[in-house]
């Protein structure tokens, strides 16, 4: 059996200087520079009409009701109380805004693509915008003037199976599977460096591809069982859906208070 020698290249050191560094500070200045051309782009939030408002308080506190049923504050008699006018109230519509609607539209459907649904479309699509042209531009850059640089190696063993990403760009089969080539470093950059816009940027950064990729998810008509178009929900079936869950959280109803004198004399080890 013959053993394959381990193979020993010799790199320029200006390959270090002037293709690997150069490299990773300019996938780092376009993630700092996306974050900020993001924030710029982001619209800020429209004032929504008292009823729209009022319609998702309504949910919400439900919804606060419902949460905090398996330990709740609330006395029984005063938390049965609020599930009943809770309910009550959902069921009704009380807390629906009234819809808009002209004589002899009743059976037209509702336009999805309204003068708001067309602001999220726009917004979406900058963002896709300011995703793709920088990373379409650099790998262009790279992939003209580095193609076929071998740039580092790595200082840990891999198996052949990683050779397809990080040596993409070398046409050498016998290369070892540890040397990264130019094209490849870019890719292990644009996914690697999340870490690092964390701790320049903050968690709540726009610089990382990944959050991009969901700037238009509400755009796709999922869950359109719930949807009264396009990313707009139908609140009529929330509502009702919502009632449904006030009755299942009132089976899982327990005072905090329950047993308290008992509780505090086994404290104070009076029990």
């Amino acid at each position: 059996m013959t053993v394959k020698a381990e193979q020993d290249l010799y790199l320029d050191p200006s390959i270090r200087d002037w293709v690997l560094i150069p490299i990773t500070l300019i996938m780092v200045l376009v993630g700092v520079l996306r974050h900020y051309v993001t924030l710029l782009l982001n619209s800020p939030p429209k004032k929504q009409p008292a009823a729209a408002v009022r319609e998702q308080r309504a949910l919400g506190r439900a919804a606060l009701l419902r949460a905090t049923a398996p330990l709740s504050p609330l006395p029984p008699t005063q938390y049965r109380s609020f599930s009943t006018s809770f309910a009550a109230a959902l069921s009704s519509g009380e807390y629906l805004k009234p819809s808009i609607k002209k004589e002899g539209d009743d059976a037209a459907p509702a336009n999805p693509f309204d003068n708001g649904q067309m602001d999220t479309m726009m917004e979406g699509m900058k963002k896709q915008g300011v995703m793709m042209v920088p990373n379409m531009v650099i790998m262009q850059y790279i992939n003209v003037f580095f193609s076929g640089f071998v740039l580092m190696r790595l200082p840990f063993p891999l198996t052949a199976g990683f050779k397809s990403l990080l040596s993409r760009d070398i046409p050498m089969p016998d290369l070892d599977v540890k040397w990264v080539s130019a094209l490849s470093w870019y890719f292990l950059n644009l996914f690697g460096l999340n870490g690092v816009f964390k701790l320049i940027l903050g968690s709540n950064n726009s610089a990382v591809d990944t959050r991009d990729l969901t700037a238009m998810s509400s755009l796709s008509g999922a869950g359109a069982g719930m949807m009264g178009g396009p990313g707009q929900p139908d609140m009529s079936k929330l509502f009702k859906s919502e009632v449904e869950n006030l009755a299942l959280a009132e089976g899982m109803y327990k005072w905090v208070g329950d047993g308290i004198e008992n509780r505090i004399l086994k404290s104070f080890n009076k029990l």
